[in-house]
């Protein structure tokens, strides 16, 4: 079962890798909001995978945190986009 694990941080790695690469080419800032999402829902996946793992559930209310955080920052970034859009 551990090589499922180190697989699954490689994908997380990898994938967390080629957010970044994305997060700075982005052409536009709706598009770098959304990849900063991306990047923390796989952060938050790198969390829940570790705890499963560990199979201890102590890092579940950084887990909480962290995807909360990640929602309310996402709906407030879009309602600014959708506003300055507004303006012009």
């Amino acid at each position: 079962m551990t090589a499922v694990y180190y697989v699954v941080f490689v994908l997380l790695g990898l994938s967390s890798l080629l957010t970044v690469v994305r997060l700075v080419r982005g052409p536009g800032v709706l598009d770098r909001i959304v990849t900063l999402d991306v990047l923390v829902t796989l952060f938050a996946a790198g969390i829940a995978a570790e705890a499963a793992r560990r199979e201890d559930g102590t890092g579940l209310p950084v887990l909480l945190a962290v995807t909360l955080l990640a929602f309310v920052g996402s709906v407030t970034a879009a309602h600014l986009v959708e506003k300055r859009e507004g303006m012009r």
